[in-house]
């Protein structure tokens, strides 16, 4: 375990029960989203690099133009 982690374990530890359980929480959200976020984009590589090589088509044949983040 890192020194970072320690040090937030040793402050989470000073909590109510009714916090740390609300922080143990949003903790195991996160990372049970991140292992569908991983999952979901380690599936669709394929997918991806067909979306890429779209995009450079595009953009090589002249049919891009630059972001104009005014415009957004």
């Amino acid at each position: 375990m890192t020194k970072a982690l320690e040090a937030a374990l040793k402050e989470i530890a000073k909590l109510s029960e009714a916090d740390q359980d609300a922080l143990a929480e949003a903790i195991l959200a996160e990372i049970r989203s991140e292992k569908v976020w991983e999952t979901a984009f380690a599936s669709s590589q394929d997918e991806l690099a067909q979306l890429a090589d779209e995009a450079l088509s595009e953009h090589r044949s002249g049919r891009t133009k630059p972001l104009d983040p005014k415009a957004l």
